[in-house]
């Protein structure tokens, strides 16, 4: 098994995995780092999303073997208080009910409002339609992502 070092958070990380290791489990079981979720491990939910260069991408999909220099961001590295806005207007808007999808949702907002900082209503619903909420807490995911928006301005 060999040795990777990936730099995550800001910090670099060095652990034993199998090139096909999936980044997901790298987080969670040699690193401890549990804010990551999985879901259903085909990419298809957005649990696990994490970014890598600042987009968001499925962490359950992403081989340790195909990351070298890249900057990988997770939900605990977003903001070292949990001030990011995206943070702040989740809390504002009460959007978690069971929170599991929560940390995926947050990273795929806050890669897509760094890319378009003043979006339209349709253009937060197509950035956020892969990411599923089992509680259907979409209207306040939106709203969300709106305030967050306007906090970012």
């Amino acid at each position: 098994m060999p040795n990777y070092t990936l730099k995550i958070n800001g910090e670099s990380r060095t652990f034993l995995a199998d090139a096909d290791t999936p980044l997901l489990w790298v987080l969670r079981d040699e690193l401890n780092m549990l804010g990551t979720k999985f879901g259903c491990g085909i990419a298809q939910c957005g649990a696990c999303t994490v970014h890598v260069d600042g987009t968001a991408m499925r962490s359950c999909q992403l081989q340790v073997s195909m990351l070298d220099s890249e900057e990988i961001t997770t939900i605990e590295g977003l903001s070292k208080e949990g001030d990011h806005p995206v943070q702040e207007a989740w809390k504002e808007i009460d959007v978690p009910q069971c929170g599991y999808c929560q940390a995926g949702q947050i990273m795929t907002a806050s890669a897509f409002l760094k890319d378009n900082p003043n979006p339209s209503r349709e253009e937060i619903r197509q950035a956020m339609h892969g990411n599923i909420c089992r509680c259907a807490s979409y209207n306040r995911i939106e709203e969300a992502v709106v305030t967050a928006s306007k906090k970012m301005s």
